[in-house]
């Protein structure tokens, strides 16, 4: 692994809800070892209120994130990206601005939790459900061993984990 933490760019239409979680994750998960962001293609500008409680679990912050537009991370003054992840079927399909660093890709779908209707504990049941799906592939990712694998391994790797844990446990 490189002597600098790799960064890592979880994108979403949104940006409220499931790059959010996402973000948080890696930041707990990967142990000062990345540096996590999210963004969407069309963010909502708020993050949505259910995804605090995943945030917290962590020991984070809920009030250091915010939803914030993909140009963010495309610009000249962007940290150079080392792994971009979507997070949702319809930022995978979108035309992505070109990333600094030539960072590697891969589709991580997971279902919205933010589309959920229902009562709040179903909801709460929802975004759980979708962080768990997050943590179990953002484990997987954390635990590679990056200094052993080639590129092309490594994105097979990546698009492997993306394919991981489709089904509730």
């Amino acid at each position: 692994m490189s002597e600098r933490p790799m960064n890592v760019l979880f994108l979403c239409t949104g940006n409220s809800a499931r790059s959010i979680m996402a973000e948080a994750l890696l930041t707990r998960l990967g142990h000062g070892r990345f540096n996590a962001y999210s963004a969407g293609s069309f963010p909502t500008g708020v993050v949505n209120p259910n995804t605090f409680p995943i945030v917290e679990s962590l020991g984070l912050d809920p009030k250091a994130y915010r939803s914030k537009a993909w140009d963010e991370f495309a610009g000249p003054d962007a940290p150079p990206l080392d792994f971009v992840f979507t997070v949702c079927d319809n930022a995978a399909g979108e035309v992505c601005p070109i990333w600094p660093g030539q960072p590697m890709t891969a589709h991580w779908g997971v279902p919205d939790p933010a589309r959920i209707v229902g009562t709040p504990g179903e909801i709460a049941v929802a975004f759980s459900e979708t962080a768990r799906l997050l943590k179990n592939r953002i484990g997987l990712f954390v635990a590679l061993p990056f200094e052993k694998l080639s590129s092309m391994s490594l994105q097979a790797r990546l698009a492997e984990i993306g394919a991981s844990a489709e089904q509730p446990a």
